[in-house]
């Protein structure tokens, strides 16, 4: 189980991106975030793999405590967590399998990670890309891929580590309908057969609602709203995204 203790978040720049927030995410769970961009859905997402240290508060793990600890634990903690990006981070030059296999590295040292991965790493990221339906294309250029490929490759390359956690920033936010379903369909299967947890922040509420165990709304840096897909109403909606609104009716 992960958690937030009074987190907060204030950039050098003054910007205040998140208000002391609490919350658990429990194991196996597939977690939304919803909220409007500049809500605080990605400094959270990034304060619970520490790519973002909160200015304070504690993000913990049941059994281990703050992941702040020491450099350690926060090493090994990015091990146990997979991240799914918004743009891939993809190397277009490399292939498929090739990208997959990154997810490898942080389970080997550095002087051994320069060398040739371990056939065992190989079978494990041809599995992974598997389990996405892209076996087939395990040799192609990541580059000759279509978009909705490669978010899915992503998804592989994060199932590689083996993770207990997975964070997904904003997963489907430049692909069209069908295809944002195919890959949160992959997302939301795979988490469910290995039982991991999943944090994904989203704007699409239809997507939210047909996938989540649980959501989080995120407004102005605080939670303005958490419970299950079907208590999710229109007036809690409003509020969420009220700054958006106010902000298309002004531009109209």
């Amino acid at each position: 189980m992960l958690s937030l203790r009074n987190v907060t978040v204030t950039y050098p720049n003054g910007v205040v991106a998140l208000r002391p927030t609490t919350a658990v995410f429990e194991r196996g769970k597939f977690i939304v975030l919803l909220g409007t961009s500049g809500a605080g859905k990605s400094t959270l997402l990034r304060s619970l793999n520490g790519l973002v240290r909160p200015t304070s508060g504690e993000v913990c793990v049941e059994g281990r405590g703050s992941i702040f600890s020491s450099r350690a634990h926060l090493r090994a903690h990015r091990r146990r967590t997979g991240m799914v990006f918004q743009q891939h981070h993809l190397i277009g030059r490399l292939s498929a399998l090739d990208n997959v296999l990154t997810g490898r590295l942080a389970a080997h040292s550095v002087l051994r990670s320069i060398l040739p991965l371990p056939r065992a790493d190989r079978l494990l990221a041809l599995e992974a890309l598997d389990r996405v339906g892209l076996a087939d294309r395990a040799l192609d250029r990541a580059d000759q891929l279509s978009g909705g490929q490669q978010q899915r490759v992503g998804i592989a390359r994060a199932m590689a580590q083996k993770p207990e956690i997975v964070l997904a920033d904003e997963p489907v936010a430049s692909l069209d309908p069908a295809t944002s379903v195919k890959v949160l369909e992959d997302l939301h299967r795979i988490c469910r057969e290995d039982g991991i947890t999943a944090i994904v922040s989203l704007h699409q509420v239809d997507l939210a609602r047909q996938f989540a165990d649980h959501i989080i709304g995120l407004a102005q840096g605080r939670i303005a709203f958490e419970g299950a897909p079907d208590q999710l109403g229109s007036a809690t909606l409003d509020h969420i995204y009220a700054t958006e609104r106010k902000a298309l009716a002004k531009a109209a």
